[in-house]
Protein backbone atom coordinates (compact mmCIF):
# COMPACT_ATOMS: atom_id res chain seq x y z
CA UNK A 1 0.00 0.00 0.00
CA UNK A 2 1.40 3.29 -1.05
CA UNK A 3 1.72 6.47 1.44
CA UNK A 4 -0.95 8.53 -0.11
CA UNK A 5 -3.56 5.51 -0.40
CA UNK A 6 -2.48 4.90 3.17
CA UNK A 7 -3.14 8.65 4.18
CA UNK A 8 -6.72 8.56 2.12
CA UNK A 9 -8.07 5.82 4.23
CA UNK A 10 -6.60 7.79 7.85
CA UNK A 11 -8.59 10.37 6.26
CA UNK A 12 -11.80 7.95 5.81
CA UNK A 13 -10.93 6.98 9.76
CA UNK A 14 -11.16 8.01 12.83
CA UNK A 15 -10.49 7.20 16.21
CA UNK A 16 -13.49 8.26 18.92
CA UNK A 17 -13.93 8.15 22.01
CA UNK A 18 -16.89 5.34 23.52
CA UNK A 19 -19.77 7.37 24.01
CA UNK A 20 -21.64 6.12 27.51
CA UNK A 21 -24.92 5.21 25.35
CA UNK A 22 -26.98 1.95 24.88
CA UNK A 23 -30.15 0.94 23.40
CA UNK A 24 -32.88 -1.42 24.64
CA UNK A 25 -35.24 -1.02 21.75
CA UNK A 26 -36.02 -4.72 20.23
CA UNK A 27 -35.15 -4.86 16.91
CA UNK A 28 -38.83 -4.30 15.70
CA UNK A 29 -39.32 -1.35 17.42
CA UNK A 30 -36.07 0.99 16.88
CA UNK A 31 -37.24 4.45 16.83
CA UNK A 32 -34.94 6.06 15.06
CA UNK A 33 -33.63 3.39 12.87
CA UNK A 34 -36.26 2.11 9.81
CA UNK A 35 -34.01 -0.13 8.24
CA UNK A 36 -34.80 -3.20 11.25
CA UNK A 37 -38.22 -2.80 10.35
CA UNK A 38 -37.85 -3.35 6.58
CA UNK A 39 -35.06 -6.18 7.60
CA UNK A 40 -38.29 -8.17 9.47
CA UNK A 41 -40.46 -8.15 7.08
CA UNK A 42 -37.99 -9.37 4.20
CA UNK A 43 -36.30 -11.67 6.54
CA UNK A 44 -36.91 -15.55 7.32
CA UNK A 45 -37.42 -16.70 10.50
CA UNK A 46 -33.53 -17.15 11.30
CA UNK A 47 -32.79 -14.36 9.99
CA UNK A 48 -34.57 -12.68 12.42
CA UNK A 49 -33.44 -14.36 15.35
CA UNK A 50 -29.72 -13.18 14.08
CA UNK A 51 -30.90 -9.83 13.82
CA UNK A 52 -32.20 -9.83 17.27
CA UNK A 53 -29.06 -11.65 19.00
CA UNK A 54 -26.62 -9.27 17.14
CA UNK A 55 -28.34 -6.16 17.84
CA UNK A 56 -28.48 -7.78 21.71
CA UNK A 57 -24.67 -8.41 21.64
CA UNK A 58 -24.01 -5.02 20.25
CA UNK A 59 -25.63 -3.18 23.12
CA UNK A 60 -24.22 -5.52 25.54
CA UNK A 61 -20.90 -4.49 24.73
CA UNK A 62 -22.12 -0.88 24.52
CA UNK A 63 -23.61 -0.45 27.61
CA UNK A 64 -20.86 -2.51 29.59
CA UNK A 65 -17.94 0.05 28.21
CA UNK A 66 -20.15 3.24 28.41
CA UNK A 67 -21.19 2.35 31.95
CA UNK A 68 -17.83 0.95 33.03
CA UNK A 69 -19.14 -2.47 34.72
CA UNK A 70 -20.19 -5.50 33.70
CA UNK A 71 -22.26 -5.86 36.73
CA UNK A 72 -26.01 -4.73 36.26
CA UNK A 73 -26.17 -4.02 40.12
CA UNK A 74 -24.20 -1.28 39.56
CA UNK A 75 -24.73 -0.58 35.76
CA UNK A 76 -28.46 0.87 34.78
CA UNK A 77 -27.97 0.77 31.34
CA UNK A 78 -26.60 -2.29 31.30
CA UNK A 79 -29.94 -4.08 33.44
CA UNK A 80 -31.90 -2.02 30.94
CA UNK A 81 -30.22 -3.89 28.09
CA UNK A 82 -30.33 -7.33 29.80
CA UNK A 83 -33.55 -7.25 30.62
CA UNK A 84 -34.95 -6.39 26.65
CA UNK A 85 -32.15 -9.38 25.64
CA UNK A 86 -34.12 -12.10 27.98
CA UNK A 87 -37.62 -10.50 26.86
CA UNK A 88 -36.68 -11.52 23.23
CA UNK A 89 -35.59 -14.77 23.94
CA UNK A 90 -31.58 -14.21 23.52
CA UNK A 91 -30.17 -17.28 25.10
CA UNK A 92 -28.32 -17.19 28.20
CA UNK A 93 -24.98 -18.52 26.62
CA UNK A 94 -25.18 -16.06 23.74
CA UNK A 95 -25.49 -13.15 27.17
CA UNK A 96 -22.94 -14.43 29.15
CA UNK A 97 -20.28 -14.66 25.91
CA UNK A 98 -21.23 -10.92 25.56
CA UNK A 99 -20.42 -10.25 28.72
CA UNK A 100 -17.59 -11.56 28.72
CA UNK A 101 -15.89 -9.73 25.72
CA UNK A 102 -17.54 -6.19 26.74
CA UNK A 103 -15.79 -6.88 30.24
CA UNK A 104 -12.45 -8.24 29.15
CA UNK A 105 -9.69 -5.03 29.22
CA UNK A 106 -9.63 -3.09 26.50
CA UNK A 107 -6.43 -1.85 26.52
CA UNK A 108 -4.98 -5.62 26.97
CA UNK A 109 -7.31 -6.49 23.80
CA UNK A 110 -6.41 -3.49 22.35
CA UNK A 111 -9.53 -2.57 21.47
CA UNK A 112 -10.19 0.67 19.90
CA UNK A 113 -13.85 2.28 18.58
CA UNK A 114 -13.67 4.08 15.21
CA UNK A 115 -15.42 5.31 12.96
CA UNK A 116 -16.29 5.35 9.37
CA UNK A 117 -18.34 7.31 6.62
CA UNK A 118 -19.14 6.40 3.51
CA UNK A 119 -21.78 7.71 0.83
CA UNK A 120 -24.49 4.93 -0.75
CA UNK A 121 -25.96 5.01 -4.15
CA UNK A 122 -24.67 8.48 -5.15
CA UNK A 123 -27.12 10.22 -2.08
CA UNK A 124 -27.44 8.61 0.96
CA UNK A 125 -24.60 8.85 3.63
CA UNK A 126 -23.68 6.39 6.01
CA UNK A 127 -21.67 6.41 9.32
CA UNK A 128 -20.73 2.94 10.48
CA UNK A 129 -19.35 2.54 14.50
CA UNK A 130 -17.28 -0.41 15.11
CA UNK A 131 -15.56 -1.46 17.92
CA UNK A 132 -12.20 -3.45 16.73
CA UNK A 133 -8.78 -4.99 18.04
CA UNK A 134 -7.07 -4.91 14.22
CA UNK A 135 -8.18 -1.99 12.28
CA UNK A 136 -6.83 -3.21 9.43
CA UNK A 137 -9.14 -6.29 9.74
CA UNK A 138 -11.96 -4.05 10.36
CA UNK A 139 -11.31 -1.69 7.69
CA UNK A 140 -10.77 -4.85 4.63
CA UNK A 141 -14.48 -5.97 5.90
CA UNK A 142 -15.84 -2.54 5.91
CA UNK A 143 -15.10 -1.41 2.44
CA UNK A 144 -15.94 -5.03 0.99
CA UNK A 145 -18.98 -4.71 2.63
CA UNK A 146 -20.01 -1.03 1.23
CA UNK A 147 -18.27 -2.17 -2.15
CA UNK A 148 -20.58 -4.98 -2.52
CA UNK A 149 -23.37 -2.85 -1.85
CA UNK A 150 -22.63 0.02 -4.55
CA UNK A 151 -21.06 2.09 -1.17
CA UNK A 152 -17.55 4.28 -1.01
CA UNK A 153 -15.87 5.92 1.67
CA UNK A 154 -15.68 9.20 1.57
CA UNK A 155 -16.71 12.45 4.03
CA UNK A 156 -20.17 12.86 4.73
CA UNK A 157 -20.08 13.75 8.27
CA UNK A 158 -21.66 17.28 7.43
CA UNK A 159 -24.97 15.70 6.83
CA UNK A 160 -25.39 14.53 9.82
CA UNK A 161 -25.22 16.17 13.81
CA UNK A 162 -24.28 14.49 17.28
CA UNK A 163 -27.27 14.14 19.53
CA UNK A 164 -28.59 12.37 22.39
CA UNK A 165 -31.51 10.64 22.01
CA UNK A 166 -33.51 8.94 25.00
CA UNK A 167 -37.23 7.30 24.43
CA UNK A 168 -39.03 5.84 27.75
CA UNK A 169 -42.74 4.11 27.57
CA UNK A 170 -45.76 5.55 29.59
CA UNK A 171 -48.63 3.24 31.18
CA UNK A 172 -52.20 4.31 29.33
CA UNK A 173 -54.98 5.62 31.69
CA UNK A 174 -57.06 8.10 32.37
CA UNK A 175 -54.47 10.56 33.88
CA UNK A 176 -51.92 9.78 30.57
CA UNK A 177 -52.09 13.46 29.36
CA UNK A 178 -51.26 14.77 32.69
CA UNK A 179 -48.37 12.76 33.71
CA UNK A 180 -47.28 13.38 29.64
CA UNK A 181 -47.25 17.01 30.25
CA UNK A 182 -45.55 16.72 33.83
CA UNK A 183 -42.99 14.55 31.95
CA UNK A 184 -42.86 16.33 29.01
CA UNK A 185 -41.95 19.80 31.32
CA UNK A 186 -39.12 17.90 33.62
CA UNK A 187 -37.40 16.93 30.04
CA UNK A 188 -37.53 20.32 28.93
CA UNK A 189 -36.00 21.71 32.03
CA UNK A 190 -33.56 19.46 32.00
CA UNK A 191 -32.12 20.10 28.54
CA UNK A 192 -34.36 18.08 26.07
CA UNK A 193 -34.80 20.42 23.14
CA UNK A 194 -37.49 18.22 20.71
CA UNK A 195 -40.46 15.81 21.74
CA UNK A 196 -42.34 13.49 20.19
CA UNK A 197 -45.14 10.72 21.39
CA UNK A 198 -45.70 7.87 19.86
CA UNK A 199 -47.98 4.91 19.59
CA UNK A 200 -46.74 1.35 20.19
CA UNK A 201 -48.87 -1.19 18.34
CA UNK A 202 -47.39 -4.17 19.90
CA UNK A 203 -48.61 -3.13 23.11
CA UNK A 204 -51.68 -1.37 23.37
CA UNK A 205 -51.20 -0.37 27.18
CA UNK A 206 -48.27 1.94 26.82
CA UNK A 207 -47.29 5.23 24.76
CA UNK A 208 -43.64 6.16 23.78
CA UNK A 209 -42.14 9.89 24.09
CA UNK A 210 -39.10 10.41 22.56
CA UNK A 211 -36.78 13.52 23.61
CA UNK A 212 -33.60 14.66 21.59
CA UNK A 213 -30.71 17.09 23.29
CA UNK A 214 -27.19 18.26 22.91
CA UNK A 215 -25.04 15.60 23.57
CA UNK A 216 -23.56 17.18 26.82
CA UNK A 217 -27.10 16.90 27.85
CA UNK A 218 -27.69 13.20 27.71
CA UNK A 219 -27.05 12.21 31.33
CA UNK A 220 -29.28 15.04 32.71
CA UNK A 221 -32.16 13.76 30.65
CA UNK A 222 -31.88 10.13 31.13
CA UNK A 223 -31.87 10.87 34.88
CA UNK A 224 -34.78 13.49 34.89
CA UNK A 225 -37.16 11.45 32.58
CA UNK A 226 -36.30 8.11 34.74
CA UNK A 227 -36.75 9.61 37.78
CA UNK A 228 -39.42 10.99 37.75
CA UNK A 229 -41.81 8.67 38.66
CA UNK A 230 -43.81 9.34 35.40
CA UNK A 231 -42.14 6.90 32.68
CA UNK A 232 -42.63 3.03 32.84
CA UNK A 233 -39.46 1.82 30.87
CA UNK A 234 -36.40 3.58 30.10
CA UNK A 235 -36.32 2.40 26.00
CA UNK A 236 -33.10 4.22 25.03
CA UNK A 237 -30.42 6.42 25.84
CA UNK A 238 -27.72 7.14 23.84
CA UNK A 239 -25.96 9.41 21.45
CA UNK A 240 -27.15 9.27 18.05
CA UNK A 241 -25.70 10.85 14.47
CA UNK A 242 -29.14 12.56 13.09
CA UNK A 243 -29.73 14.07 9.82
CA UNK A 244 -29.07 17.50 9.34
CA UNK A 245 -31.96 18.09 6.87
CA UNK A 246 -35.31 16.29 7.13
CA UNK A 247 -34.48 12.79 5.49
CA UNK A 248 -36.65 13.33 1.31
CA UNK A 249 -38.88 10.43 0.69
CA UNK A 250 -36.99 7.55 -1.00
CA UNK A 251 -38.82 5.55 -3.58
CA UNK A 252 -39.10 1.06 -2.20
CA UNK A 253 -36.03 0.39 -4.08
CA UNK A 254 -33.87 3.07 -3.04
CA UNK A 255 -34.92 2.31 0.62
CA UNK A 256 -34.72 -1.59 0.21
CA UNK A 257 -30.96 -0.86 -1.33
CA UNK A 258 -30.65 0.79 1.94
CA UNK A 259 -31.87 -1.58 4.17
CA UNK A 260 -29.79 -4.82 2.51
CA UNK A 261 -26.35 -2.36 3.15
CA UNK A 262 -27.38 -1.58 6.63
CA UNK A 263 -28.38 -5.18 7.42
CA UNK A 264 -24.84 -6.20 6.20
CA UNK A 265 -22.87 -3.65 7.96
CA UNK A 266 -24.92 -4.85 11.24
CA UNK A 267 -23.83 -8.57 10.64
CA UNK A 268 -20.55 -7.34 10.93
CA UNK A 269 -18.65 -9.09 13.97
CA UNK A 270 -16.84 -5.41 14.61
CA UNK A 271 -19.84 -3.40 14.13
CA UNK A 272 -21.79 -1.39 16.83
CA UNK A 273 -24.08 1.07 15.25
CA UNK A 274 -24.87 2.33 11.62
CA UNK A 275 -27.18 5.20 10.43
CA UNK A 276 -27.86 6.93 7.82
CA UNK A 277 -29.50 9.98 6.10
CA UNK A 278 -32.55 8.59 5.88
CA UNK A 279 -33.13 7.40 9.34
CA UNK A 280 -35.99 9.37 10.74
Amino acid sequence: MGFGHARFLASQLRAVSLPRSFSTSPVHASGHNKWSKIKTKKGAADAKKSAVFGKAYRDIMVAVRGGGSADPGLNSALAAVLKNAKSVGVPKDNIEKALAKASSTGKDRGDQQVTYEAMAYGSVGVIVECLTDNLNRTAHNIRGILGSHGARLAPVGFLFTRRGYVNVSLDKGDDRDARTERLIEAALESGAEDFEEAETPDDPTTTELEFTCPTENLAKLTAAVTRSGLSRDLLSSELVYAPVDKPESADEDLETKVAELVGALEDNEDTLRVWTTLDS
